[in-house]
């Protein structure tokens, strides 16, 4: 069975377009890595640019593997470029009943 999280990322100043581009080509590597499910890829932002990513791993392992593979640490060098990672819980949104986003397409 898959493992879904909801993935979140601030961008660094000046850098929003960078990080979009990065985010579109997240799951893709980790599909052709066989670590990420087919399950649709929801994106959205928070109003202050955060973004935020649901997708599904496919096992525990995958998220174990994908600590070691060097083609997904290049592509986490590529995040931490134009990111900070952060907790769902610092996006001020999650705060409210009925958290409101806008759509990404990816």
């Amino acid at each position: 069975m898959g493992i879904i999280v909801i993935s979140v990322y601030k961008p660094k100043p000046g850098k929003d377009a960078e990080l979009l581009e990065v985010v579109k080509t997240h799951v893709p590597i980790l599909r052709e890595l066989g670590m990420a499910s087919e399950r649709e890829v929801t994106a959205m932002k928070a109003k202050d640019g955060t973004i935020l990513e649901v997708f599904e791993w496919v096992s525990a392992k995958a998220i174990e593997d994908a600590h070691k593979h060097p083609r997904v640490h290049k592509m986490w060098g590529e995040f931490e470029a134009c990111c900070q990672y952060i907790k769902l819980v610092d996006v001020p949104e999650s705060s409210s009943l009925f958290a409101e986003f806008e759509p990404v397409e990816l």
